[in-house]
């Protein structure tokens, strides 16, 4: 008899372990455990999307007549951590094997690989194939590459896949990149559709009774049927979300207040946990364009985010190692409270921090140019704000999370995913939201008591790093407009951003 483990990030009915089980005769376990469930804050909307669609997949695989052992948390069988889940069904059993498809965090793949030394049984770790590359793949990419840019990776990954391609291979449009169609601030017209919701079953009602009682002095908020949970729900969000991507090509960088959603999907979390496949995805969204449904540069742009981003950082996870530890710009500032509080006068922090304690949920450009930005230019230690990203959002796992939190948003990976830092001055903000119309602070001011904090704190960080970036051609711009102003004009921006950082707490 064989064990197939699946993991609550591997909820589709084509992955490996499955394919590799026979349905007579092996078993399957599935386990909600403390280790997971605690190895960081995690957001309890996290928490419940995770369990109940972990509940509600073992459901079908039971009604598909698979044997499964599900270890809730709230049973009276629940476990530590996965070994121990595991272990219990070994003292049961005799199990010959077990098998598991790759996990998507370094720190699971290493405990596994000692799981066949600990059972004195064979383990078989199959390749995870719901990607579009294989690491395999994408490290014969990387290889010989001076600079791994996700440009190049995102056109040979359209020309592999065929995704908005002619039939003589070039790209829909005659260019690979509509960036610079999707940057419209948004002023209230077109009205955003509404979320899709789902009613909430009895499955949904006990996970949420569960985590009010294990973790009510957990953080966020818990709203069932506010994200698909199941696969009839992931596809019914999927048909929604390109039922209305019209405007996302355009809106795709906006930030408003009180609009959490606008013209975004809701489908990384359902996508994350594998209740969809990338390229149905991308298929959908590229059919509707062919059918003169949505523009291309809302389908390029969408597109974009999962061939492009998703797996470039996939593979930048496991070919750069980072999962370890990353500091290249030195910094080591503590993580504000408010970024668990929402409470600062910031009102584009408190924006977004308030909307994700809420949902789970922030998009692309508040999570890098709102609390990545803010996190870059006034130094914070890259390792507790990635451990933030990590627990505050419901797409949120390892493999993710890290590339784009240390590479993209704070540069500590010593710019081997970017060219330059994304740090802007809160111009950037202003220009792509209303959030600065009802700051406390000026964003127009970059010294005084009521100047932006993203205004000083960018000077600052441009200052102190002067020696590393003054040579990087894409910050040229940046340094001309640093030395057109005088020399009290840069001490006085050099004061503020000190000022600026030792009272970041109370900023």
């Amino acid at each position: 008899m064989q064990l197939g483990l699946i993991l609550g990030d591997q909820l589709s009915r084509t992955l490996p372990t499955l394919r590799r089980l026979n349905r007579d005769r092996d078993i399957i376990v599935m386990a909600e455990v403390w280790a997971e469930a605690r190895y960081v804050p995690h957001h309890r909307q996290k928490l419940f999307n995770c369990f109940s669609a972990m509940r509600h997949f073992a459901d079908t695989l039971a009604s598909a007549g698979w044997r499964v052992q599900y270890f809730p948390l709230d049973g009276a069988k629940a476990h530590g951590s996965l070994r121990e889940a595991v272990e219990a069904v070994i003292t049961e059993h005799r199990i010959d094997c077990i098998v598991v498809t790759e996990p998507g965090e370094h720190r699971l793949l290493t405990d596994i690989a000692r799981w066949e030394t600990h059972f004195g049984c064979p383990v078989e770790v199959l390749e995870d194939t719901r990607f579009l590359i294989s690491l395999t793949d994408f490290a014969a990419w990387a290889d010989g590459r001076k600079a791994l840019r996700m440009e190049y990776f995102y056109r040979w990954m359209r020309q592999r896949t065929g995704l908005l391609m002619t039939e003589d291979n070039q790209p829909e449009g005659d260019q690979w990149n509509f960036d610079a169609d999707n940057r419209r601030a948004w002023r209230g017209d077109p009205v955003p559709p509404a979320p899709l919701l789902f009613e909430p079953d009895s499955i949904d009602q006990g996970v949420a009774d569960m985590i009010d009682d294990r973790f009510a002095d957990g953080w966020g908020d818990v709203q069932p049927g506010l994200w698909p949970v199941t696969r009839a729900q992931a596809e019914a969000t999927l048909n929604h979300a390109v039922s209305h991507l019209a405007y996302f090509g355009d809106f795709q960088d906006a930030m408003a207040n009180d609009q959490p959603w606008l013209f975004h999907s809701r489908l990384s979390s359902a996508l994350n946990q594998g209740l969809l496949s990338p390229l149905e995805i991308c298929e959908a969204v590229a059919d509707a364009y062919y059918r003169d449904r949505i523009p291309l540069n809302a389908a390029e742009g969408f597109i974009r985010q999962i061939i492009g981003w998703r797996e470039f950082v996939r593979g930048l996870y496991w070919c750069l190692r980072l999962y370890e530890p990353q500091n290249g710009l030195d910094h080591h500032q503590s993580l504000p409270a408010y970024f668990w509080t929402a409470e600062t006068r910031m009102n584009c922090v408190h924006q977004t921090v308030t909307q994700t304690r809420a949902y789970g949920y922030a998009h692309h450009i508040q999570r890098l140019m709102v609390t990545g930005n803010f996190a870059l230019i006034a130094g914070l230690d890259p390792e507790a704000v990635s451990e933030w990203y990590l627990s505050v959002y419901v797409d949120a796992y390892q493999w993710v999370e890290r590339p784009n939190t240390l590479g993209m948003a704070l540069h500590a990976d010593g710019g081997r995913m970017t060219s330059k830092p994304y740090a802007a001055s809160g111009q950037y903000i202003n220009r792509q939201s209303d959030y600065c119309k009802t700051c406390w602070y000026k964003v127009k001011e970059s010294t005084g008591t009521r100047a932006c904090p993203f205004n000083g704190l960018y000077w600052h960080f441009l200052i102190r790093h002067q020696d590393r970036f003054r040579s990087n051609g894409r910050m040229s711009l940046m340094y001309r407009n640093l030395d057109k102003k005088n020399e009290a004009e840069r001490d006085a921006l050099w004061q503020q951003g000190e000022q600026l950082i030792a009272r970041l707490p109370s900023l």
